[in-house]
C-alpha cells in the first residue's frame, strides 16, 4: 500500500465520499505493485470481507470515473486497474506479456512523454493517456528457452493476480 496516499481523503476530495467498501477497493488497488484485474481485486477482498462481485465492479467503475483509478486494457477483453497518476504516482507506461497475460508498470524514465508538447500538439484537452508495450516477459522467454537482455528501467513482469495480498 502506498505510504504517501491518504485514501479516505482521496475519496472525499474526489466527490465520491467515503464508504467502507469504497475504501477497501481503493486500498486493494493501491496495495498492488502492478495493475490487477477486477477478478483479482475481488478475490483478494473476498478473503477478508463479505463484499460481493457486483459491488466491486461498480466501485471500480466509480473510482475510474472519479479519476482515482485508471482502467487499463489488457489483452482481449481483460481490463486491469491501477492508481491513476498523481503527485505520488507519476504517469508511466505498461508492459503486457502476450503469453502469460501479465501487465506491469514501467518506470516513468523508461518511456518518457513530454506532456507539455503533447498538449500543444493536440486539438483538445487530454483526459487520459495509456501506452502499453506488448511483448513477451523474461519469465516466459526463460520458459521457452529464449533469453532477452532486460531493458533499462523495465521491471521483471509478474502476473498481477499473484501480487494482491
Amino acid at each position: 500500500m502506498c505510504q504517501h496516499c491518504n485514501y479516505v481523503r482521496s475519496l472525499k476530495s474526489s466527490g465520491l465520499g467515503y464508504t467502507p467498501n469504497r475504501l477497501k477497493v481503493l486500498e486493494a488497488v493501491g496495495r498492488n505493485s502492478a495493475p490487477a484485474s477486477a477478478q483479482d481485486i475481488f478475490a483478494a477482498l473476498r478473503r477478508t470481507s463479505r463484499i460481493n462481485r457486483v459491488t466491486v465492479y461498480r466501485i471500480l467503475d466509480l473510482l475510474v470515473a472519479s479519476g482515482l483509478v485508471e482502467r487499463l486494457s489488457g489483452g482481449g477483453r481483460t481490463f486491469f486497474y491501477g492508481l491513476a497518476a498523481s503527485e505520488h504516482h507519476p504517469w508511466h507506461a505498461h508492459f503486457y506479456c502476450k503469453i502469460c497475460g501479465s501487465l506491469v508498470c514501467l518506470s516513468p524514465e523508461s518511456l518518457p512523454v513530454d506532456g507539455v508538447a503533447l498538449r500543444r500538439a493536440l486539438p483538445g484537452k487530454i483526459e487520459g493517456l495509456q501506452i502499453r508495450v506488448d511483448g513477451v516477459c523474461q519469465g516466459c522467454l526463460r520458459a521457452e528457452g529464449r533469453a532477452a537482455a532486460p531493458a533499462a528501467g523495465w521491471c521483471e513482469p509478474k502476473p498481477a493476480r499473484k501480487e494482491i495480498l
